[in-house]
């Protein structure tokens, strides 16, 4: 029997995709004025049942009901004529549309040859309002940054005035300002009586927004629809992983070398970079913190010469440097970028595993014509696959299928195959869920262990405390200052917050 408020309700459902069992009898009940978080390992079949009652996958068993009565949606766009909205963790903008037209599409489609850009923009600016988003809707989208894209996402689906909102890793590329704004939307909602579903890494937001909590652990449900007040963070990861799981220490790391491996000297570049200067060492991880929109991706691009540098320069080993490409960048210097965006720029998602991995040393491994030895691409992956432990049902496997955690280990792989010995990584812990985080923790401090020179970018100050030797914060393109890295949360967080004021 439905429970009285249950506007949603999952039955019984199943999925399986070539070699994982993404889901197996999974069922979930969704109350009107409710937020209910959905948590899990990555892998566990979070994203997949959102996409289920979205209408993107269809189960293999099992039903969805709304209101008490089957449906079946064969297109996200009956789950949007029965009320439902979805703020996908992929994006799923229009890169070439302005923001008034990504977050008014569903009228655009239904005006027919007429449209008024006038009415339409002047409604978008209302909703981009709600999200606090303070950009004009005749922007181009493929403009924005990740944070300002996902809150047009948001806008989008508020101006569907859905009853039910699915909400996939909707804070992963927010600020701490941008996250607290939107939860004040998301509780305004809850008291209009929306029902929503959120899904989440971030136990911290579980404790913050969510009333009910249900986990899935391998495809299976481990707790459904359980109060938050009877669940605490121990708990929360002891069912996520079928046991206790705890954060070790990060080892003594022998200490850096005398000199530079990587030097910039008050450079400027055509992204927007305004006289950047920093050094990096063999062996350490420079930490580089700020807000979205602070300009370090933009730097990083300028490093690997996916940014023209038009003053100032950049030395590696001591000579100056001229990075043309991000292939030159590799080859010629050893540098090395694990995007933040892994899905559209760090993998090729429709190929597989050893494909991505070995692609950064396919000219080393060429035989004659250019022809690639297949064994040695194979034995090669193979290597880092273990090393990485990338759970992966083969070498075979088309990446898309992996977990966003594998992924990003897969990104990371095809960099450390070609023995890059300066690394950039842009925001590694994305979409993560908290055992992988700490595993790509010990990773990214092995290599520096071994003689790496990191750039960590990272939008996590508990994350950048962590592992940073020292940290550099940025704001409006700038290094705004240099910290020595004490690894005491509040000391440190009160200190960068200082020189962001």
């Amino acid at each position: 029997m439905m429970q009285e408020g249950t506007v949603l309700e999952t039955l019984h459902i199943s999925k399986a995709f070539p070699g994982v069992q993404a889901l197996d009898d999974v069922s979930l009940t969704l109350r009107r004025g409710e937020i209910h978080g959905l948590i899990g390992e990555n892998g566990a079949g979070k994203s997949t049942l959102i996409k289920i009652i979205f209408g993107l996958y269809q189960p293999d068993k099992g039903e969805v009901r709304i209101d008490g009565k089957p449906v079946k949606f064969d297109s996200p766009m009956d789950s949007v004529k029965a009320g439902i909205g979805f703020i996908p963790q992929e994006r799923n903008l229009i890169p070439g549309f302005t923001v008034g037209e990504n977050v008014l599409l569903e009228k655009l489609n239904q005006s027919g040859v007429f449209v008024s850009y006038k009415k339409i923009n002047a409604e978008a600016v209302q909703w981009l309002e709600a999200v606090g988003l303070d950009i004009l809707p005749t922007v181009v989208v493929s403009e924005l940054s990740p944070a300002q894209m996902q809150l047009v996402e948001t806008a989008k689906a508020l101006a569907l005035k859905t009853k039910i909102l699915l909400l996939d890793e909707p804070t992963a590329s927010l600020t701490p300002h941008e996250v607290e704004f939107l939860f004040g939307v998301l509780k305004k909602l809850k008291t209009s009586g929306v029902a929503m579903l959120f899904v989440t890494h971030k136990l911290e937001e579980i404790f913050a927004i969510c009333d009910r909590v249900t986990v899935l652990r391998d495809g299976h449900v481990a707790a459904q629809g359980e109060p938050i007040e009877s669940m605490d963070k121990d708990r929360m990861i002891s069912l996520m992983i079928g046991r206790k799981y705890v954060v070790t220490q990060l080892p003594p790391k022998p200490p850096r070398k005398d000199k530079p491996i990587l030097e910039a000297r008050d450079v400027y570049s055509d992204s927007g970079t305004q006289g950047v200067s920093l050094d990096l060492y063999p062996g350490e991880i420079a930490g580089l913190y700020g807000l979205v929109g602070a300009g370090r991706t933009e730097f990083a691009r300028a490093l690997i010469g996916d940014a023209r540098i038009t003053g100032g320069e950049v030395l590696v080993n001591g000579k100056v440097a001229n990075v043309k490409s991000v292939a030159d960048a590799l080859h010629r210097y050893g540098i090395g970028y694990v995007s933040e965006n892994r899905k559209a720029e760090g993998l090729i998602l429709s190929h597989s595993v050893v494909t991505n991995i070995t692609i950064t040393v396919w000219d080393r491994i060429a035989k004659m014509l250019g022809v690639v030895r297949k064994r040695e691409e194979r034995a090669i992956a193979r290597r880092s696959v273990d090393q990485l432990d990338i759970k992966t049902p083969s070498l075979d496997q088309i990446v898309m299928y992996l977990s966003g955690g594998n992924q990003q280990k897969v990104a990371l792989a095809k960099w450390l195959t070609a023995n890059t010995r300066i690394l950039i990584i842009d925001e590694p812990t994305i979409g993560i869920d908290i055992k992988t985080k700490y595993a790509l923790h010990d990773l990214i401090w092995d290599l520096a262990a071994n003689g790496v020179a990191i750039l960590l970018i990272s939008s996590d100050m508990p994350e950048i405390i962590r592992l940073a030797d020292r940290i550099l914060v940025m704001k409006d393109h700038r290094i705004v200052g240099e910290l020595a890295n004490s690894r005491e949360y509040g000391d440190m967080s009160q200190k960068i917050g200082k020189l962001l004021a």
